[in-house]
């Protein structure tokens, strides 16, 4: 154990008592959806009545942007600085959530009132995001009150979007690079590779959408009358999404992928395998790009996906021929992969092969990045998991989702470790979201060992500090 056993104590007492329940249980009670009007006038109570007073308590001076800029997002930022000597972690968390789902819950839940089940505590936030940022607060207070001090300077950056895509964090981050200013990253979202390995990702994989619509007359016409005389919409279609995907989930278009696998990420991936849990779907071996491992094709390449494909009414069908047809693919990408102009290139591609009535509308786009795993923070935050746990942790260069990673790497010029405190089957946002009580009590140790790492840095290992402290 790298920390004192008074603080180890304190944990453990804090989680016997029931005090991380009741805490959580407040929290998940903040009906803060994002996406509703009345979730927005929670995420403002949720800020002051909750996050403020906890930044407070660790003696962080708090500025709160609300509505910034007259946008849909809301900013936290909290500062402790204890001296320009010390190195500076930014934290961050998210206090929205996704809608809450209520009456689809098993066995009548309400997703507002934490209930327990075993290792299983139920409620929106839970696992996504209100119960990890509180497992890193909470680890902070206890050793700030056992030690006296943190050995760091901290800052915390909350905000209010991260489920609607984190409109303006890109903008506020870089109109406030000073205050966020920082020698490393640490925040905990997502989930582990599975419940019983601790993990560490360094980035998340960016996405595109593409909207692929065939509109070529106004009505439908008799299939007996008319079949063969005119192009069919949903063959059309068909054969042009053939022409960038083929049967197998092979992509085609090579401006669709990335130029390799770097080194440092096979390194990385190469004993890492994919857990199965019951409930999990298999994995088809024969899928995608066969010449990788499934853990390379999930964190280190690209895939392009159908998420839905229409023409005509599929319920209903009638003898004719539809007009129109449309679907929906979405490029999930990791970094390295040029992604500048590539709404252009699948329209050329597919004007290039005769289907120049099928036309490439972008619609959504969520960038790429990741910390190359063999960048010095990496081994240090891995040594200082296995001392904690006896654990050697496993190392991801990035989730295959999606999270703002690219605003803390690539706008602030951090590395960035992602320490997440739940585990694949959390459902988060779904119905029965739950946090794993076995997960939460060594998330407090992981995320105490890390700090306490983190305040005797120099006696550990030799790390690049850049930030200031203004």
């Amino acid at each position: 154990m790298n920390f004192p056993a008074s603080t180890l104590e304190s944990l453990e007492e804090y989680v016997s008592t029931g005090q991380l329940f009741a805490d959580l249980s407040r929290r998940v009670a903040y009906r803060t959806e994002s996406a509703t009007s009345e979730g927005r006038v929670a995420l403002d109570a949720y800020l002051t009545e909750v996050l403020i007073p906890d930044l407070s308590a660790l003696g962080c001076e708090t500025e709160l942007f609300r509505g910034w800029e007259g946008g849909a997002n809301s900013f936290l930022i909290g500062t402790r600085i204890e001296s320009e000597d010390v190195p500076t972690v930014l934290c961050y968390g998210h206090a929205d959530v996704v809608p809450g789902q209520d009456g689809e819950w098993d066995e009548g839940r309400s997703p507002w009132v934490l209930e327990a089940d075993g290792d299983r505590w139920y409620g929106r936030g839970t696992a996504d995001n209100k119960g990890q940022h509180l497992i890193n607060l909470v680890a902070l207070r206890i050793l700030l009150e056992t030690n006296g001090r943190l050995g760091f300077n901290l800052k915390f950056l909350f905000e209010c979007g991260e489920e609607i895509g984190s409109p303006s964090l890109a903008e506020f981050a870089s109109a406030n690079k000073d205050k966020l200013a920082a020698d490393v990253f640490i925040a905990s979202d997502g989930p582990r590779l599975s419940a019983d390995t601790p993990t560490i990702f360094l980035g998340s994989r960016g996405g595109i959408t593409f909207e692929l619509d065939v509109n070529l007359r106004s009505g439908s016409y008799h299939s007996g009358n008319w079949g063969g005389l005119l192009r069919n919409p949903g063959t059309t279609l068909a054969a042009a999404i053939g022409t960038l995907v083929d049967g197998n989930g092979r992509i085609l278009l090579p401006d669709l992928l990335p130029a390799n696998v770097p080194e440092s990420v096979r390194t990385a991936l190469s004993e890492i395998v994919i857990p199965h849990t019951p409930g999990d779907p298999d994995i088809d071996v024969d899928w995608a790009d066969t010449s990788l491992t499934p853990a390379e094709k999930l964190y280190g390449w690209n895939t392009l996906e159908v998420l839905a494909l229409g023409s005509g009414d599929v319920r209903a069908p009638i003898s004719a021929i539809p007009g129109s047809a449309r679907a929906v693919l979405q490029l999930r990408f990791v970094a390295g992969t040029p992604t500048d102009g590539m709404e252009d290139a699948v329209q050329a591609h597919l004007d290039d092969r005769g289907f120049g009535m099928v036309r490439v509308r972008k619609t959504t786009f969520f960038p790429a990045s990741r910390l190359d795993p063999a960048n010095p923070w990496v081994e240090w935050a891995s040594r200082s998991i296995h001392s904690t746990t006896g654990i050697q942790p496993t190392v991801l260069p990035n989730i295959g989702g999606s999270l703002p990673n690219n605003v803390f790497e690539d706008i602030l010029g951090l590395p960035t470790l992602w320490i997440p405190h739940s585990y694949p089957g959390c459902q988060q946002h779904a119905p029965n979201e739950h946090m794993l009580t076995s997960i939460a009590r060594q998330g407090l140790h992981i995320a105490c060992g890390l700090f306490h790492d983190l305040g005797h840095t120099s006696a550990d290992i030799e790390l690049p500090l850049a930030a200031t402290t203004a």
